[in-house]
């Protein structure tokens, strides 16, 4: 690829990932599945790297996040909250950590964090003198949404911090989830109510937290878990692994999956157990988090223009992803039942070729509108057989046809 043909691939390249980002973060109404985004943000990455005269200041890999609603008052984090790299293989984590040991002038293993990556929403509390003040989104990184009055209902998050040692003013930062069996019993809620349903527990929880009545927030089974801080008027600790150790004595609720580990090898059996859980935990989660545990190490390492060098979050295979459907057919069951059955354009889910996934029942095909010719939201957890979640609507071509069951 010459340098034309480059430039031309970085424009179309930039303006899906900043679509996708404006979907996903502002209208909460996402059109690419983690995975096509990841690949598409890698592929950009890629080619700046091969042709550093294309990087722009406006690229999406020079950017956090993406724009706040107005909808909520704006505020501005006195500390970004940027957004992480990522290893998608054992190699790439390697080589980060060969990074973060040249960085810090050591050949030795270093101490790691090892965490959940929680797949929720992140926010910062700021707390003055021991009471909590403000609550704001991520937003681009730097400016977010004042959803103080929703995160305020959050049982999980103390409006005073407990016990005692904390400075004047501190931002305690996290995941705002939603557990796997509320998310179900939500929209069952929601279809008992014929109102719509949420795709993951991940939507419902951005849609639970960007609500203007906060009566509807307090209804909602949000949770959550810190995995980090701010600003801060004082030292809270010397390393991440105590400061954790003080958000539990402050009244948070951390993650027992919560680990420290030394070296990368250590890193990547935490990857592989926790992997291998997956399918039992509670809550939905994307991947894994390593960070250096030392707050002097971090320092030294810094910051890309994007990402903290001290810090990486290891991918999970993606559970959904994007297809077409390609036809619908009728499977009769053993008692005579008909299921109608999607059949889709091949796509790797969580490791696996899928090419057929359920539509359940008449019921559920006219629920979701699944047509013929329609990209859908695939999705595969365990040994569960592949469902679809929902339509892409704006992806839905002028000839996409209607499938009826037959008499």
């Amino acid at each position: 690829m010459n340098k034309d043909q480059a430039a031309k691939r970085a424009v179309k390249l930039r303006s899906q990932i900043d679509d996708a980002n404006y979907r996903y973060y502002v209208l909460d109404s996402p059109t690419l599945s983690d995975a096509e985004y990841d690949r598409l943000l890698r592929e950009l990455q890629d080619l700046e790297a091969q042709f550093p005269e294309l990087v722009t200041p406006q690229s999406p890999t020079q950017r956090v996040g993406a724009a706040p609603l107005t909808a909520f008052a704006t505020i501005k984090h006195s500390k970004p909250m940027t957004s992480m790299g990522n290893a998608l293989s054992e190699e790439e984590l390697r080589e980060w950590d060969t990074r973060v040991r040249k960085g810090l002038g050591t050949e030795d293993d270093v101490i790691y964090t090892a965490e959940l990556k929680f797949d929720g929403v992140s926010v910062s509390l700021r707390y003055e003198n021991g009471a909590l003040v403000q609550a704001g989104t991520r937003g681009d990184g730097y400016t977010g949404e004042d959803v103080t009055a929703n995160v305020r209902t959050i049982r999980a998050i103390p409006l005073k911090l407990h016990g005692r040692g904390w400075p004047p003013m501190v931002e305690v930062r996290g995941e705002v989830v939603i557990p796997i069996a509320d998310f179900q019993r939500l929209n069952q809620e929601q279809l008992r109510r014929e109102e719509k349903v949420f795709a993951n527990p991940r939507n419902s929880a951005a849609g639970s937290l960007r609500q203007l009545d906060s009566r509807i927030t307090a209804s909602r089974p949000l949770s959550f878990f810190p995995w980090g801080l701010g600003d801060a008027s004082a030292p809270v600790a010397r390393c991440y692994s105590e400061a954790i150790e003080q958000l539990k004595a402050w009244g948070f609720r951390a993650s027992q999956f919560f680990r420290v580990v030394q070296g990368v090898d250590a890193c990547l059996k935490y990857h592989a157990d926790i992997l291998a859980q997956r399918e039992q935990l509670p809550f939905e989660i994307d991947g894994v988090v390593y960070k250096v545990d030392d707050f002097a190490a971090r320092e030294k390492l810094g910051f890309t223009s994007r990402a903290p060098r001290w810090a990486v979050a290891h991918k999970f295979p993606a559970r959904e992803e994007h297809t077409v459907v390609e036809n619908i057919l009728a499977s009769v069951g053993r008692t005579g039942v008909i299921t109608p059955v999607a059949v889709l354009k091949p796509v790797q889910v969580s490791g696996v070729t899928v090419t057929h996934a359920t539509l359940h029942n008449e019921d559920e095909l006219n629920r979701k509108d699944v047509r013929i010719g329609d990209t859908v939201i695939v999705r595969r957890a365990g040994d569960v057989i592949p469902e679809v979640v929902g339509v892409i609507i704006e992806r839905r071509p002028p000839r996409a046809r209607r499938w009826h069951m037959p008499k």
